[in-house]
């Protein structure tokens, strides 16, 4: 029996683009500095360039990309130098938060950080990196929304958006099974009400987290496009299974 030629993918959509994109981001396998060319990444996922550029932008806000004028989008270039600002800004917004947050978390807050405790963990389990340093700073995200305050959720998501390419590239895979007992050491301590020890738990979390960032030989240099190509057909693949 013959068996039926290969199709082509159908196009994305544009949360679907952004995930591939950022997904590999995450993961590492873009390599700093590389260009991300609308017409091609078009070709890739069968959209207009117009819509690609939409997703560039979002990429670019959130720090995970460039975006030059008149040049087109890059793959951030983060570096070690610009860590240890970054990361005492964190240490200071971000124990205060917990600090005010301990004795007045609220049920509900508890248990949504203690489930996204188990998808953090069951996503360093299966090696999926790129999600487990995404959901890592989700983590961060959701201890600054249970403030209930739109600046300090704001200000925070500006600070770790600055630190996500630079755990992507330079912390040892390794070393997310540390994060996740660090957050999970934080979580006790909010949820028993002891707000000194969760500050501590935090800047000892963020403090472990800039000393476990290391220069690697081992950045990618792959063509972008041929890497967001494989990504996208293997994304496609379980969908064109289950039409079978």
């Amino acid at each position: 029996m013959a068996t039926a030629p290969a199709t082509a993918p159908a196009a994305a959509d544009d949360e679907t683009i952004h995930q591939v994109i950022s997904g590999a981001l995450l993961a590492g396998r873009l390599a700093p500095g590389a260009p991300l060319r609308e017409l091609a990444l078009a070709e890739v996922f069968g959209v207009s360039r117009e819509r690609v550029r939409k997703v560039l932008q979002r990429l670019g806000a959130e720090r995970l990309l460039v975006l030059v004028p008149n040049r087109g989008a890059f793959v951030a270039e983060p570096t070690l130098a610009q860590a240890r600002e970054i990361y005492e800004a964190r240490r200071i917004l971000e124990g205060g938060i917990v600090g005010t947050l301990a004795p007045l978390l609220s049920a509900t807050d508890a248990t949504r950080l203690r489930t996204h405790l188990k998808h953090e963990q069951a996503a360093m389990e299966r090696g999926d990196r790129a999600e487990a340093v995404r959901l890592s700073a989700e983590f961060h995200y959701l201890l600054a929304r249970a403030t209930g305050s739109a600046f300090i959720e704001q200000t925070l998501q500006q600070l770790v958006s600055r630190t996500s390419m630079l755990v992507a590239l330079f912390e040892p895979a390794r070393s997310m099974r540390c994060a996740c007992d660090e957050h999970a050491e934080i979580v006790d301590a909010l949820v028993a009400g002891k707000g000194a020890d969760a500050m501590k738990a935090m800047h000892r979390h963020l403090a472990l987290i800039e000393t476990r960032l290391r220069p690697t030989a081992d950045l990618a240099t792959d063509d972008p496009v041929a890497v967001l190509r494989a990504a996208w057909l293997q994304r496609c693949q379980p969908v064109r299974a289950a039409r079978r």
